[in-house]
């Protein structure tokens, strides 16, 4: 599994790749319990609710600075990456690279130089070719596009190793994972069995540059019926960052959208409800959604505005 994660991301050999349980968030608190340490800053750029939970934890274990805040923007945007420039004193600048409840993703990376940089990417993981070699570290839960739930993926550059903390408890010491391959205790076996078949998959399918193929076509889809209807439907999102994963839109109204959501129900598709958070609807197109769901999505929504428009 690690042989076809390696292939897959063209992961360096300079990188350890393992396997954790815990879920992605249990990262929020292990990345600053690591390399937040004393005298340093983290940048944390706050796009979204994962971002946003990231940086809560962080403040709790060290001195956080948000160095972009979408919450002015009701996370409608991101920051040019040409612009990002970490603060002096950085220990590292974290950013989400899909925020699944905005439906917000950066389509390309900031360069930081010599401040690490660190990316949660549970939600479009191999969705699209990445240059792994820009990040210090890369993580993701894998159950949005890699597998079934349990495993977090991390791929840690070696020399982040020698900037880690010393008084760290053994779970949360990323030295002695990626020592032991992350095997310190006994892992989440089925869930990295069912990545093994994914990638399998995935390799089949064209790799990342052909999951970026199905991703562009299917979002592309659901944009135009959207850009298209704009006097019925509305994308909150800058269109410079519109998601290729999650598809976020509003209707007229919350009564429209309840209606929206109970009658796409009735006719087969499932979660297209938002979330309570923000409200609206989202459709999630994780890698694994096969093109013809969507074109029938699509076809639901253009006979609805006409009903309803």
């Amino acid at each position: 599994c690690l042989a076809d994660l390696r292939e897959v991301m063209n992961i360096p050999e300079n990188y350890d790749v393992f396997f954790l349980g815990g879920g992605a968030t249990l990262q929020f608190t292990m990345i600053p319990a690591n390399f937040l340490t004393p005298g340093k800053v983290a940048d944390y750029c706050r796009t979204g609710t994962w971002s946003n939970k990231a940086c809560s934890d962080a403040k709790k274990l060290g001195k956080v600075n948000v160095y972009f805040d979408g919450a002015e923007s009701n996370f409608s945007t991101l920051p040019d990456p040409k612009s990002v420039k970490p603060s002096e004193n950085s220990a590292y600048l974290y950013l989400c690279s899909n925020e699944t409840i905005g439906g917000i993703e950066w389509q390309d990376f900031p360069d930081t130089g010599d401040v690490p940089l660190i990316a949660d990417m549970s939600s479009d993981l191999i969705s699209r070719p990445v240059d792994v070699s820009k990040f210090a570290m890369i993580y993701g839960g894998v159950q949005k596009n890699l597998g079934p739930a349990g495993a977090t993926l991390l791929i840690i550059r070696h020399d982040m190793l020698d900037r880690r903390n010393s008084n760290l408890t053994a779970y949360m010491d990323y030295g002695l994972h990626a020592a032991g391959k992350g095997l310190y205790n006994t892992p989440p076996v089925f869930s990295i069995w069912g990545v093994k078949l994914v990638l399998e998959w995935i390799k089949k399918n064209g790799g990342a540059e052909g999951m970026l193929k199905r991703a562009e076509a299917k979002s592309a889809m659901l944009y135009n019926v959207i850009d298209e209807g704009k006097d019925f439907f509305r994308s909150p999102v800058d269109p410079r960052y519109r998601s290729r994963m999650n598809v976020v839109f509003r209707l007229p109204n919350e009564e429209l959208e309840a209606k929206f959501v109970e009658e796409s129900k009735a006719a087969g598709m499932l979660g297209l409800k938002g979330h309570r958070s923000v409200g609206g609807l989202r459709a999630s197109i994780y890698n694994a959604l096969p093109q013809e769901s969507v074109a029938t999505l699509c076809d639901f929504m253009k006979d609805f505005a006409r009903k309803n428009g």
